[in-house]
């Protein structure tokens, strides 16, 4: 028999050095559950079986919410959400996601929003209540590239929109190019392109990562779209498994993030990849707490040294 959800206390991020995961500890939020309505061909998260599926709010979580964050003692960052979408279309009346990010920053827990949506500048009330940052998925500025890997998701203008609000409100936000694609959103004037435009609305960070298709992903591929599976059959044919992710070969690997890096830090940003097994390319933390972790300090009285 499971533990209660009140009972059991917020889940802790399942970091993994298997992984090449250099996450500082945080816990995890999931308010949904299930395959994100907006259909990401490069989807990782229909790996895991509560995360198959069409999508689900955790209606659960309205009653269980508080019981759980009482009974988590450290006040780590919470991530909301690693896998489904937090502000999924059906976020906009349900508003899951929103009580529970109400009843975190209403005990102190800093907060970490990870999304795709332009909804997430409704809840720019409630991320002023506690030490927050906002990391929006921006793959490309090419709508046409967006609607081919990310078909429901909102456009690359909406969610650029959404971080210059964000930002210009006052809450530190975060870009995760998300991934990259080998012969899909690798090209360098467009990542330059797309990177000066993030330094311009206040973007304070870049986070990449390459493309780790799961098993499975190849063959609906296919069946999906068969140029770009030959294209990515190549590309990754001598890369290799790790924990369950097929990897590009390093060398091709570090290539990609050396060459971002070095666009990223001519713009003055902060630069960070995620899971690529280079640790000292980063120049702070990959998922962007830093920004909640240093504010929450000093709302305590702690020195940022």
């Amino acid at each position: 028999m499971g533990v209660p959800l009140a009972a059991a206390g917020i889940p802790v991020f399942g970091s993994s050095k298997k992984l090449l995961c250099t996450c500082l500890p945080k816990y995890s939020l999931n308010t949904y559950l299930g395959r994100c309505a907006h259909g990401c061909l490069y989807c990782y998260a229909t790996k895991f079986p509560s995360f198959a599926g069409p999508v689900r709010p955790r209606l659960s979580l309205l009653a269980d919410i508080e019981g759980m964050a009482r009974k988590t003692r450290n006040k780590m960052p919470v991530m909301v959400s690693d896998c489904t979408d937090p502000y999924q279309p059906l976020e906009k009346e349900l508003k899951v996601t929103r009580r529970c990010i109400e009843v975190l920053a209403g005990l102190g827990f800093p907060l970490l929003i990870v999304t795709k949506s332009d909804l997430v500048t409704r809840d720019i009330d409630v991320f002023h209540r506690t030490p927050t940052v906002v990391a929006v998925t921006v793959t490309t500025q090419s709508e046409g590239v967006s609607s081919m890997i990310e078909p429901n998701a909102p456009s690359p203008d909406r969610r650029l929109s959404a971080l210059q609000e964000v930002s210009d409100r006052g809450i530190p936000a975060v870009a995760r190019v998300d991934p990259i694609i080998p012969t899909v959103n690798d090209g360098e004037a467009d990542f330059e392109k797309l990177v000066s435009t993030l330094a311009a609305i206040g973007v304070k960070q870049v986070t990449i990562s390459t493309l780790k298709p799961v098993r499975g992903f190849f063959s609906k591929l296919e069946r999906a779209d068969s140029g770009l599976h030959g294209r990515l059959s190549r590309a990754y044919s001598d890369g290799g498994w790790i924990a369950g992710y097929k990897y590009l070969r390093e060398a091709r690997r570090r290539a990609l993030v050396e060459k971002f890096r070095r666009i990223v830090l001519r713009h003055g940003l902060a630069f960070s990849s995620c899971r690529e097994g280079f640790p000292e390319l980063n120049t702070l933390p990959c998922d962007g707490t830093y920004y909640c972790r240093v504010k929450w300090g000093k709302d305590r009285g702690f020195k940022d040294n």
